[in-house]
């Protein structure tokens, strides 16, 4: 009962981080230095035409009028405009795009594919790399197989992305010829094609987060390969592997899919460097290419998207530390 009301407790105030998530994205963009409706406005923008694109696209109404309307968009779509002009954006409407006339859902339903693509597959790689870096350099601690991981870590959290990305497109793009190094073969399409295009990114994001996760469970394990808990448990004659394996490995868990949850989330939100560097068009250019057009709405949405996929990560993780330590 405790459990479930902890649940129910943490998805309320998700749903209220989500509305003033949405409320504060909403408040800086309507700061924007530049109107919206003055790109739809066509030449001559006349005062007059001004006032009637602003009126087609709802900035004439009230800043609390907008949210609302921004708001009951979401759940239930809006229209802009009216008569046979009018544009149904259906729900859930993030908004819609007067430079690209489609709703921004759609574009980003379009693009979520390819971030999701790279965002998965790179977190997959280096949570299993990462994980296991960290656990034997552990078990051996002080060894040379130690030192030669943590001077490899230090190496991947000290190099930024764009530089590994564009040296990965040298050394096996364009030198050894391995790999694809731009584009992006949809799933469906062909399965192998598609691993093929992202094996880079992969290995480019892979290595910068595997090196944090590493030293992370490195020192995660030999904290608790301290405690009093592992030597009563190797005193009672437990084998080794079962004192590392079922309660080392449970103990330091938590904080694992901590942090594996909250980058996941922020990664498909956008990889905005890799998808340039790589020229695949995911969210991230999606946001850049909108952020260089002042197109705002599109720029709001996929802000909002980014924030609920790290909210909505967050409460994965509360879920999952209330199933593994009834203690929280």
């Amino acid at each position: 009962m405790n459990r479930a009301r902890f649940l129910i407790s943490r998805l309320g105030q998700t749903v209220l981080v989500l509305v003033l998530i949405a409320f504060i994205t909403f408040a800086i963009f309507s700061l924007w230095p530049s109107n919206p409706a003055a790109l739809a406005c066509g030449k001559p923008c006349t005062a007059e035409n001004l006032q009637r694109a602003s009126e087609f696209m709802g900035y004439s109404d009230p800043w609390y009028t907008q949210f609302w309307h921004y708001l009951v968009g979401i759940v239930a779509g809006r229209t802009y405009g009216s008569g046979t002009s009018a544009i149904v954006c259906s729900a859930p409407c993030l908004g819609y795009s007067f430079r690209l006339s489609t709703p921004v859902t759609e574009l980003i339903t379009a693009r979520l594919p390819v971030t999701a693509s790279i965002a998965i597959g790179a977190a997959v790689l280096w949570l299993v790399t990462g994980v296991a870096a960290g656990v034997v350099s552990a078990l051996k601690r002080g060894s040379r197989l130690d030192r030669t991981i943590m001077t490899a870590t230090v190496l991947g959290v000290s190099a930024p992305s764009y530089l590994l990305g564009l040296l990965g497109i040298l050394l096996f793009g364009f030198t050894l010829d391995m790999v694809p190094v731009s584009g992006y073969v949809a799933l469906t399409d062909s399965p192998v094609d598609w691993a093929w295009h992202l094996v880079l990114p992969w290995c480019v994001l892979a290595l910068i987060s595997a090196a944090v996760y590493a030293r992370m469970v490195r020192g995660e394990m030999l904290e608790n390969m301290g405690e009093d808990y592992v030597r009563t448990a190797r005193a009672v004659g437990l084998p080794e592997k079962r004192v590392i394996g079922r309660h080392v490995m449970r103990n330091i868990s938590l904080p694992v899919v901590t942090y594996f949850a909250l980058d996941l989330g922020g990664m498909l939100g956008g990889a905005v460097i890799t998808e340039r560097v790589f020229s695949m068009q995911g969210l991230g250019a999606l946001l850049m290419d909108a952020v260089s057009t002042t197109d705002v709405p599109v720029v709001m949405g996929v802000t909002l998207v980014a924030a609920a996929f790290v909210i909505v990560a967050n409460l994965l993780v509360d879920a999952f530390a209330a199933v593994i330590d009834p203690r929280v």
